[in-house]
């Protein structure tokens, strides 16, 4: 595995701490989940187009057909996770939401054992296993048999599934192809598909509070170019399991975030939770680095 010019665990941390606060910029955005998910892409290409045009055109140009369909649904994929996902934000709790959403890893490591041989230490495993406890143990207040939460916790396991795989192709496309070409086009697909999905469901695209405009801003530039372009870019360096348990780090911070800017204060089991969530995390992480 190629080595990395500077700790990608250091990046994954910063990853998670910028993927914290998707939940918290979406739930102030006043916008249907779509049109959300659309302007936190767009935004992002355009940030990022500069650079992909400039320095990254070349390797645009060369890369080859396959590469450029595995991006694009890539960029599907996380299209599907972010609709399914912020979707679910309606009918659920940002902790419920967020678990579940990150429960992504029980693909991941099967996935890149399957197809990558990435074979992780039984203690590693231990601590995946614990980390994934801690996720069930924080929502688990808001599970319900039925009724708007079951719908909402539905949509967000839906969103853990199309993450999986767009994780997943990246581990496989990152290992040859530079990190902003790649996003470029895997975000650039994921807000057509969003564009489509919003003029074929006559989703209007404006107009939206001016406040709403700023979170679709801080959406791009925080959870996305500071969380997901971070994760992406570790992919390169570090298995496709330790990217994806390293997520379930988010429900934490996004509880924690919940609370101050909420008023939504943690249960007894949230902070059990989140306590065995770190312990898991920190046992699986050392595994992994050994």
């Amino acid at each position: 595995m190629e080595r990395a010019p500077i700790n990608p665990y250091l990046a994954i941390l910063v990853g998670v701490v910028g993927a914290a606060f998707s939940s918290i910029f979406t739930r102030l955005a006043a916008a249907p989940p779509m049109v959300i998910a659309f302007y936190r892409l767009g935004f992002t290409v355009l940030m990022i187009a500069p650079f992909a045009l400039s320095g990254g055109r070349r390797e645009l140009r060369a890369m080859g057909r396959r590469d450029v369909v595995l991006a694009c649904l890539s960029g599907i994929l996380l299209a599907l996770h972010f609709t399914s996902w912020i979707s679910s934000l309606n009918y659920t709790s940002i902790a419920s939401s967020t678990v579940l959403v990150t429960m992504q890893p029980l693909f991941v490591v099967v996935g890149g054992y399957l197809i990558f041989k990435e074979k992780i230490a039984r203690i590693g495993l231990l601590g995946a296993a614990m980390a994934l406890t801690g996720s069930i143990i924080v929502g688990i207040g808001d599970f319900q048999v039925g009724g708007q939460a079951l719908w909402g916790d539905i949509l967000a396991f839906a969103g853990a599934v199309f993450i999986a795989g767009y994780v997943l192709i990246g581990r496989g496309l990152r290992n040859h192809l530079s990190l902003v070409p790649y996003i470029f086009l895997v975000y650039g697909a994921s807000a057509l598909t969003l564009l489509l999905g919003c003029l074929c469901t006559a989703t209007p695209l404006y107009p939206y509070p001016p406040l709403s405009w700023l979170w679709f801003f801080l959406l791009a530039l925080v959870p996305t170019i500071f969380g997901h372009t971070l994760f992406n870019w570790a992919l390169r360096y570090v298995k496709a399991a330790v990217v994806s348990v390293s997520i379930l780090g988010e429900p934490v911070g996004a509880t924690v975030l919940a609370y101050f800017i909420f008023h939504q204060i943690p249960s007894p089991m949230q902070l059990i939770g989140g306590a065995v969530i770190i312990t898991g995390l920190a046992i699986f992480i050392r595994a992994a680095v050994k």
